[in-house]
């Protein structure tokens, strides 16, 4: 089960304080976050199939998905592996400039 940070716990007590409604819209949006959160870790093991030239082609290594399967299960992999990617492509167009 995913652990609840401290930030979390505290925007749950800032709802309780402006009301129910407030505290069920946040409690709903927070396990929406999850479910989608959970969504992408399944997409992201099904990039875990492609071969390593498969992921080149898409700007990723496979030990880019071993850094964010090793996420907290609440966080969002793709949000981080398009960080990474796009980091790539920094160092590639820096490494282009640099020949």
């Amino acid at each position: 089960m995913a652990s609840i940070h401290a930030t979390e716990l505290s925007q749950l007590g800032n709802a309780a304080r402006c009301g129910p409604q407030m505290l069920f819209f946040r409690v709903v949006d927070a396990a929406l976050r999850f479910l989608m959160a959970w969504k992408n870790r399944r997409e992201v093991y099904r990039l875990g199939e492609f071969s390593d030239t498969q992921l080149a082609d898409i700007g990723l290594t496979r030990s880019d998905l071993y850094v964010v399967i090793d996420l907290p299960l609440g966080r969002d992999p793709t949000v981080h592996l398009g960080a990474i990617a796009a980091r790539h492509r920094e160092a590639e167009a820096a490494a282009r400039w640099d020949v």
